[in-house]
């Protein structure tokens, strides 16, 4: 089993290059599989807080950051990015999507 550090967080790939170029000496190391997929689940739930505290001008970048999260989650369970939109697709197809704003309150 992976040792979990509680220090350090997961990062984009190009971010130790980025601390180098600033003239900085980054220290990390790569996650196993399980330690892995159990930051990816952290970085979704810090990327979706940043979101949804942001105001309108940066939400779209906040936004994106949750979709490359999920893009990743996705490959490491083993499904691409395309096939995550057909299944995305396929319960917009039998439930509908959001577009129409309905609020459910309950039955009578």
């Amino acid at each position: 089993m992976d040792t979990y550090s509680s220090h350090g967080k997961l990062v984009r790939d190009r971010i130790p290059q980025i601390i180098r170029e600033r003239g900085a000496d980054p220290v990390t190391y790569v996650a196993g599989p399980d330690e892995y997929r159990r930051r990816l689940r952290d970085k979704l739930g810090e990327e979706v807080a940043e979101f949804l505290g942001a105001d309108e001008e940066s939400a779209p970048e906040e936004l994106a950051d949750v979709m490359e999260v999920v893009r990743a989650l996705a490959m490491d369970l083993g499904v691409d990015a395309d096939h995550l939109e057909k299944i995305r697709d396929g319960k917009a197809g039998e439930r509908g999507g959001f577009a129409k704003r309905i609020v459910w309150t309950g039955n009578r």
